[in-house]
């Protein structure tokens, strides 16, 4: 197994578990962890995920070049790979654990996650352009996102790596902490965020991705459209209820 899947509450754990090659991408493992996100989608159990990498050395090195170049075995021939996983939708909330060295595609796996939290020693980089090539997957566009156009223009131009405290000085990243308590900090944060409705915790947060480079008038748009939604749900009754009760709220996700 390339992806190993951990059940804790409404959080599920996946573990990227190719430590031998930085927890690189064959075909194999885009394929599972993309065909196991989709899983999770339809899973109402499930509120909120945790990605991270086995080992201590990587998160994730990116694209398993060697593979690519020599012929995947791992190749099941229906054409998914990393740049799939990244550009891939999800509603319920990602958080990367990130475990040690973040780059390339594996930044751009990190930065296509909701949340990151990163162990101190942890380093970040898009370096594809000193070997000629382009972040494919996101990478570019959404460390712009994240944080102000000048540093994100310094990583992206010179490809040079910045540790978790400088990441999380510029906004990429959410937490640093020591390595001991890498897992328990972001399994923690996603059962925070899984104690709420989920309905609500899903349309917060396609609201603040559709909202990002939009006018004010497709703004409010588009806040409308989610609050009349979220409003018509049973949770948005249980909520208010439940506080007038001074118990906890019973969710049903919908």
């Amino acid at each position: 197994m390339t992806l190993k899947r951990e059940r804790r509450g409404h959080v599920e754990i996946l573990t990227l578990d190719r430590p031998e090659v930085r927890n690189a991408f064959n075909a194999g493992l885009a394929v599972a962890l993309y065909d196991t996100l989709t899983e999770l989608e339809s899973d109402d159990e499930v509120r909120a995920v945790v990605l991270t990498g086995a080992g201590e050395k990587s998160f994730s090195a990116g694209a398993d070049l060697k593979a690519l170049a020599q012929g995947d075995p791992s190749d099941t021939g229906r054409g998914i790979s990393l740049v799939h996983v990244c550009r891939r939708q999800t509603l319920k909330p990602l958080i990367a654990a990130v475990n040690g060295t973040c780059l390339a595609g594996g930044f751009e796996l990190a930065l296509a996650c909701d949340l990151i939290v990163a162990v101190d020693d942890a380093v970040f980089g898009l370096p594809e352009t000193r070997r000629g090539m382009l972040a494919g997957g996101g990478g570019v566009s959404r460390v712009c996102q994240r944080t102000s156009f000048a540093p994100a223009l310094e990583i992206v131009l010179t490809g040079d790596p910045v540790d978790a405290q400088r990441a999380y000085e510029l906004g990429l990243i959410n937490r640093v902490v020591p390595r001991e308590a890498l897992l328990d900090t972001a399994v923690d944060l996603a059962e925070r965020i899984a104690a709420n409705a989920p309905v609500a915790v899903q349309r917060a947060k396609k609201l603040a991705r559709d909202v990002i480079g939009a006018s004010e008038d497709e703004t409010w748009e588009m806040n409308d459209e989610a609050r009349i939604f979220i409003m018509s749900t049973e949770d948005a009754r249980e909520g208010p209820l439940a506080f007038a009760e001074k118990r906890p709220p019973v969710w049903k996700g919908r």
